[in-house]
């Protein structure tokens, strides 16, 4: 397993990535219908149209204004989540992706490594695109770097406690990690299985998928 700190900034490029994976979630939601807006996300309780506001407030959002809102939500961070998701939901949904299309390139962020924000933009673009059916071909060493970052932290998403006890390995690319009953499939889907969406446990494979799916909904 690699050491976690070594994890915690990607190699020069690692903004660039995030800005690919916010450009190509823009242009993939281009020309969707109000319908298709409404749509339920992988996130509960949320559209799919509320989830890309919540992306726009990460790339809007610096430590000071983080710091701020956490105190003013009395540090509730689900009110935190919630209270900057509406600041940039905007009146409509062609508001919603013209804020998020502004934020493509930003390089700001929440008291969060660069690759957090990755794999931010990359979960949350699930959480879009697959109730809307939509498929992206991501670069497998993007996907890789993702997945070492979550299967070595907690941080935000309790990825390295949900895989505790289980091996899981990439069918698609080099990723693999810890020991145990195995656990394997495309890398996209042990990234989002890690950050605890069930529905990707049923791309999986191995003795130990339904010790995962149990552990989806820890926190």
């Amino acid at each position: 397993m690699r050491d976690a700190r070594r994890q915690a900034a990607p190699p020069d490029g690692g903004w660039a990535l995030v800005h690919a994976e916010r450009a190509a979630l823009a242009d993939d939601l281009a020309g969707l219908t109000e319908e298709q807006w409404a749509t339920p996300s992988l996130c509960e309780g949320l559209s799919v149209r509320e989830v890309l506001a919540h992306l726009t407030s990460g790339a809007s959002l610096n430590g000071v204004r983080w710091l701020a809102g956490v105190i003013r939500c009395r540090f509730d961070f689900d009110r935190q989540v919630a209270m900057r998701l509406a600041e940039q939901l905007g009146a409509d949904a062609g508001e919603t992706l013209g804020r998020f299309r502004r934020v493509v390139t930003s390089t700001t962020k929440p008291p969060l490594p660069v690759i957090a924000m990755l794999g931010e933009t990359i979960v949350h673009g699930e959480d879009i695109r697959r109730p809307l059916g939509i498929r992206r071909a991501y670069p497998i060493g993007t996907l890789t770097r993702v997945a070492e970052y979550y299967q070595g932290t907690d941080m935000v998403l309790p990825g390295k406690r949900r895989i505790a006890g289980l091996r899981l390995a990439a069918e698609d690319g080099p990723f693999a990690t810890g020991s145990g009953p195995l656990v394997s499939g495309s890398t996209l889907a042990l990234v989002m299985a890690m950050t605890g969406r069930a529905a990707y446990c049923d791309e999986l494979t191995g003795d130990g998928v339904e010790v995962l799916r149990e552990r989806q909904g820890m926190r």
